[in-house]
C-alpha cells in the first residue's frame, strides 16, 4: 500500500523535474497523430502536383 506518513522530513528522492514537450513527443498516441496528418498532407500535395 502507499505510505501517506510524515516521518521524514526530507524527502529521500528529489523532486520530479517537470516534463516538457520532448516527453509529450515520446507518446506512442500522439506520434500516431501526428503521423496520420502528416500523411494527409503529403498526399494532398502530391495530389496538387501531379494530379491537377
Amino acid at each position: 500500500m502507499l505510505d501517506t506518513s510524515q516521518g521524514d522530513a526530507a524527502p529521500s528522492t528529489p523532486a520530479e523535474e517537470p516534463r516538457g514537450c520532448l516527453f509529450a513527443l515520446s507518446q506512442p498516441p500522439l506520434m500516431i497523430f501526428l503521423a496520420v496528418i502528416g500523411v494527409l498532407l503529403l498526399m494532398a500535395s502530391v495530389h496538387d502536383l501531379f494530379l491537377l
